[in-house]
């Protein structure tokens, strides 16, 4: 359900969006896919947020690649944690339409910014 509204969300702001079921599958699509940045909440079956974003950083292919983390569990060490495993972002739920689709914009014109 949260995955569905999010994904509407981004479309209805022009983004094409790649869905994963879990974070054995979100990890499984990065070696297909090399989307511009990556969303994942804590709370997924399979693998956690943070294991997946740990294993992004720690892949050559993908150690770049913008990651904001979106999740209910907004406690400060959840937040820590999400951003010294290399989340570019932490976000809590809810969130608004809006508030998400400036978010994805900011991360993507960082990394723009970077490879200058």
């Amino acid at each position: 359900m949260a995955r569905t509204l999010l994904r509407l969300m981004l479309v209805r702001a022009g983004f094409d969006v790649t869905e994963a079921e879990d974070g054995f599958d979100a990890l499984n699509k990065l070696k297909e896919d090399s989307p511009d940045v990556m969303i994942l909440d804590v709370m997924m079956p399979g693998i956690d947020g943070f294991s997946v974003c740990e294993a992004v950083r720690e892949a050559s292919a993908t150690s770049d690649l913008p990651i904001i983390m979106l999740s209910a569990k907004t406690d400060m060490e959840s937040v820590n944690k999400g951003l010294r495993l290399g989340a570019n972002k932490y976000l809590t739920k809810p969130i608004s339409p809006e508030e998400l689709t400036s978010q994805v914009r900011d991360v993507l014109q960082e990394r723009i910014n970077s490879q200058k």
